[in-house]
């Protein structure tokens, strides 16, 4: 079975997160990783485009009832009806996560992750634990990652 990656991040951002977000997705297509986001637009759209782009397969764990919510690169849709409750649902799905950039949406996925002792890596994201590990680039976060889940 393919390794679940979650990449948690701000639905609204800027080029330079989208582009960040993008080369982390497709990096873990690369390794062979399945990604998980929440479906949505900005970062989650983003990292969905670079794996999708990389022959990689896209889960979006959608806040709302309707699966036609998720941006056009996610193949496989989990409409949850939970609204911001799906971020448990993320946590629990996801081997481990990187965070690119976020608000209070991202760290409460962080916190979930954290407390179910799932590895974290930070892109310019939040340094709330010592848990959480901080990458200075797309590739430092993928590699940190794969190398906590070894």
């Amino acid at each position: 079975m393919k390794r679940l990656i979650g990449v948690i991040g701000a639905g609204i951002a800027d080029d330079e997160l989208c582009e960040r977000a993008r080369e982390v997705g497709r990096l873990l297509a690369e390794h062979d990783c399945t990604l998980v986001t929440g479906g949505l637009s900005g970062v989650m759209e983003a990292a969905s485009q670079g794996a999708a782009e990389a022959g990689g397969t896209v889960v979006g764990i959608v806040p709302g009832p309707d699966p036609s919510a998720a941006n056009a690169y996610a193949q496989i849709v989990v409409a949850t009806g939970l609204g911001d409750a799906r971020n448990a649902v993320i946590a629990n799905t996801a081997s481990g996560f990187i965070a690119v950039g976020g608000s209070h949406g991202t760290l409460s996925e962080i916190a979930f992750a954290l407390k179910r002792e799932k590895p974290v890596v930070a892109l310019g994201s939040w340094d709330v634990d010592p848990a959480v590990q901080q990458a200075a680039d797309p590739a430092d976060a993928v590699a940190r990652l794969l190398r906590a889940l070894a």
